[in-house]
C-alpha cells in the first residue's frame, strides 16, 4: 500500500479516537501515541525488508554465474 494511503488511514484513526466521547483525554493521547509508534515501526520494517531484498538480489546476481558454471542452473 502506498505511503499516502497509510497516512490517510493513520489520520482517520486519529480522528476517530479524538471523536470518541467514551475515552478520556489521557486515553486518547495514549492510544494515538501507540498507533503512531506502530506506524513508525511498520515503516521501518518495510525499509528493512526492502534493503534485505536488494542485498539478496545483489548476491544472487553474483552467485548466478557461479552456479551456472557449476551446472546447478
Amino acid at each position: 500500500m502506498p505511503h499516502h494511503k497509510h497516512h490517510e488511514k493513520l489520520q482517520a484513526l486519529k480522528e476517530a479516537i479524538e471523536a470518541n466521547p467514551k475515552l478520556s483525554q489521557e486515553e486518547k493521547s495514549n492510544a494515538i501515541a501507540h498507533i503512531e509508534e506502530w506506524y513508525e515501526e511498520d515503516k521501518a520494517q518495510g525499509i528493512l525488508w526492502d534493503e534485505i531484498k536488494n542485498k539478496l538480489l545483489e548476491i544472487s546476481e553474483k552467485l548466478g554465474p557461479i552456479l551456472d558454471e557449476l551446472g546447478f542452473m
